[in-house]
């Protein structure tokens, strides 16, 4: 699922669906998508509130050695990034 914005990148790769991954959704509300190297926090944290109609409390972001970019969003207390999870099919 990619979500292009004004400046035509295309912000949302796709969800990670390691076990690492898995187990922060369950246990810490956190989503983990590869974004677009070039999105910023803002960008990252549009696209997802738009696409899954929730609010996003904190976004933090690292640049892998593989040369992506992984987002690590943290889903707001009022919904559940497992919710989520199953509309992606992760879990």
């Amino acid at each position: 699922m990619m979500i292009n914005m004004d400046g035509g990148i295309n912000v949302l790769r796709y969800p990670v669906a390691t076990e690492k991954a898995v187990n922060m959704i369950e246990k810490k509300n956190i989503i983990t998508y590869v974004v677009d190297l070039r999105a910023t926090k803002k960008d990252i944290k549009s696209a997802f509130e738009s696409m899954f109609n929730v609010k996003v409390s904190k976004i933090n972001v690292i640049r892998t050695p593989q040369n992506f970019k992984k987002a690590f969003i943290t889903v707001g207390k009022e919904s559940k990034a497992s919710d989520i999870a199953l509309k992606l099919k992760l879990v």
